[in-house]
């Protein structure tokens, strides 16, 4: 049987990976002509490194990227308001939290492939069901006799807007500007997170690797088009803390990427018949608490194991019990902390800085461990 994958994203490439180790063989297609180093980070939170070391790719994940053990959430001076030892995570469950560049990462994966086939230019316009399982028409002409396919293509997945109805993506009405820039941080936060909150919008930075430093912004927006012009990212970050608009300053312009945030609205269906979705394209989630890709991460892990142990659509409709209540955990707790980062009233914010100040180190430590912590199989 052959597997095939849409989409050559992190979830992706990793459930390729999970698969040809599994001993099945897949094909991936890919919408890029070709693959670029995108000009952003991702943090690999614990659990996607636990995935990792499951797949053999710890060490050299950790030798290209830069270990991290704290998360802060600081005032816009960057005055501490909570902070997560991460350094308790990193002994039970034996690996680290590790920031990297997201292009380094894409590379990694791909050179891990061995018997996969990864087709570039290959941009899904339609899937169509037919008597032998489903028909794949690409933009390029070309046309795929599929029998079993994963759907890794993202929020605006073509497969589930062509077989699966009643889904529907949400806009935060939030702008997030992302970007790379060569800065040396001061010593004490080379290896922790800080995102600093203001009123309406925050800024998150982390070191990626010596002297470069990963950053993204994010804005409660109007529909103003001025707001999403980047020229101007620089006076809505002026009260900020000296180093936070130092790393904005050192950033060229044209390599800051723009998008706005939006999130799938938890959907109970993820799978029929033969075609699953996995990633973004089943449960999407706003950038609020690093998990995006790490789920997606997650997602390739147990759908391999789902897919070694029953036949495929066993497979997936056990895949789904599994992973659907953890994926909705993070997309309604990322959705709610987003909602809370960007409150504008000042007594709503003091009140809210308050409380998180008051949260004890236990309840942060027991929220972080149960996204940390894999599904049993």
């Amino acid at each position: 049987m052959t597997i095939d994958i849409i989409g050559a994203g992190i979830g992706g490439l990793t459930t390729a990976i999970a698969l040809e180790q599994k001993g099945f063989k897949t094909r991936i297609f890919e919408q890029a002509e070709n693959i670029k180093p995108i000009g952003a980070g991702i943090i690999l939170a614990n659990n996607a490194m636990q995935v990792y070391e499951k797949l053999g790719l710890r060490k050299i994940i950790e030798e290209n990227g830069n270990p991290i053990s704290s998360l802060n959430i600081t005032k816009a001076n960057l005055k501490p308001l909570s902070k997560i030892d991460l350094s308790y995570f990193e002994k039970k469950f034996k690996v680290k939290n590790i920031a990297i560049h997201r292009g380094l990462l894409q590379q990694i994966l791909i050179d891990k492939l061995n018997s996969s086939s990864l087709k570039l230019n290959h941009k899904l316009r339609k899937v169509t069901k037919n008597t032998n399982g489903h028909s794949l028409e690409f933009q390029n002409g070309e046309k795929i006799q599929s029998s079993t396919l994963i759907a890794a293509d993202g929020l605006n997945s073509i497969v589930r807007q062509n077989l699966f109805l009643n889904n529907s993506i949400r806009n935060a009405n939030q702008i997030c500007w992302r970007g790379i820039t060569e800065y040396n941080l001061p010593q004490k936060y080379q290896n922790e997170l800080n995102e600093a909150w203001g009123k309406s919008e925050r800024f998150g930075f982390v070191q990626i690797a010596k002297n470069k430093v990963y950053w993204y912004a994010l804005k409660s927006f109007r529909k103003n088009n001025e707001e999403f012009n980047v020229n101007n990212i620089e006076n809505y970050f002026f009260e900020y803390d000296n180093i936070i608009k130092n790393i904005i300053s050192s950033t060229k312009k044209e390599q800051i990427n723009t998008a706005e945030i939006s999130d799938l609205k938890p959907t109970n269906i993820w799978y029929k018949e033969n075609i699953c979705l996995i990633g973004d394209a089943a449960h999407a989630t706003t950038p609020n608490i690093g998990q995006g890709a790490c789920q997606a991460i997650e997602d390739a892990y147990v759908l391999s194991e789902c897919l070694k142990k029953h036949d495929t659509h066993n497979a997936f409709k056990e895949f789904q019990k599994i992973r659907l209540p953890k994926a909705h955990q993070v997309v309604n707790a990322s959705w709610m902390i987003g909602k809370i980062a960007h409150l504008t009233n000042p007594i709503l914010i003091g009140i809210r800085n308050q409380m998180i100040r008051m949260t004890p180190p236990s309840i942060n430590r027991k929220q972080s461990e149960q996204i940390f912590q894999l599904a049993s199989l």
